[in-house]
């Protein structure tokens, strides 16, 4: 067993609510009748939509308030995800804006079927799939809001390439697929987001305690390329790739981790395009006062 709770467990919680209440509005306009016309009704201007705001890329997505909205930049969100010529900061800004939509699905589940028959087939099952997966984790943490900020600190990961090239490699030596290996650290540390130690000890942006890390780890528990080829070692000394589910549970004794697990990694099977999002995810960390954003180069005050 390689750890005893998950460091971002608490993190996968607080996306809920996560995102600013901005509220989408359309506008109308209609001609007055003219005195020098004939006396019939005058004709009315066709009511224009108002276009969609341009995101800005440098700043947190905000993120509708009714289900209308929502399904509109639902539809923006995931063509930027799947266009491959989106990248940098509106690449980024799109993940983390997917993150966010998918975050007030949860808190308004009653309008999840009309926002996901406005998606085209694609990323309608990858984000139905998504919302499964985040439902799986929330109920694997139902404890009191922490009172204390995390002693963590917040790094920008490396480019979304170079992650998939250690994923790959990792699955060329032990066979462990590489979509399970790009899950894991998504929900261990948001892609290696978060530095510092979880409640159990677990280490590194795949999460170690140090007895596992000594007996599969080789090189650094920090480095990406380091943790995730120990993942893989680990995985499949543990049944992987022949039963993922038993080697999964080796990794965090618990079924819901499990199915999460297999089902974020199931979307980047079915859909490539789909690690595209989910590597711009966010952290956030639940407080009283709601959750919080933690960007790159957070720290504890």
């Amino acid at each position: 067993m390689i750890r005893v709770s998950s460091l971002a467990l608490a993190v996968l919680l607080a996306a809920c609510s996560s995102g600013s209440v901005a509220r989408t509005e359309t506008a109308a306009t209609t001609s007055a009748p003219s005195p020098t016309v004939q006396p019939t009704a005058a004709p009315t201007a066709v009511p224009t939509p108002t276009p969609e705001p341009q995101p800005k890329w440098g700043e947190p997505p905000v993120i509708a308030n009714d289900p209308a909205a929502l399904a509109r930049q639902f539809v923006m969100v995931e063509a930027y995800v799947r266009d491959p010529g989106v990248t940098g900061d509106q690449l980024a800004w799109a993940g983390h804006a997917e993150q966010l939509c998918i975050s007030r699905l949860a808190d308004y589940p009653e309008w999840t079927d009309q926002v996901l028959a406005a998606l085209p087939a694609a990323p309608r099952a990858a984000i139905a799939a998504s919302i499964e997966a985040g439902k799986q984790l929330r109920s694997l943490h139902s404890g009191p809001i922490p009172k204390n900020l995390p002693d963590w600190h917040i790094v920008q990961p490396p480019p979304i390439e170079e992650l998939l090239t250690y994923y790959h490699e990792a699955e060329t030596k032990f066979g462990v697929p590489w979509y399970f290996l790009a899950s894991i650290n998504l929900i261990e540390t948001r892609m290696g987001r978060i530095r510092g130690d979880s409640s159990a000890g677990a280490q590194g942006p795949m999460q170690f305690i140090p007895s596992t890390w000594a007996a599969y780890g080789e090189g650094d528990v920090n480095s990406y390329r380091d943790s995730i080829l120990a993942a893989g070692r680990y995985l499949k000394a543990a049944g992987a790739p022949g039963d993922m589910a038993r080697a999964l549970y080796a990794y965090n004794h618990d079924a819901r981790y499990v199915s999460a697990v297999t089902g974020y990694g199931e979307v980047m099977h079915a859909d490539p395009a789909a690690y595209r999002g989910y590597y711009g995810w966010q952290v956030y960390y639940p407080t009283a006062d709601g959750p919080i954003l933690m960007p790159p180069g957070w720290t504890k005050p």
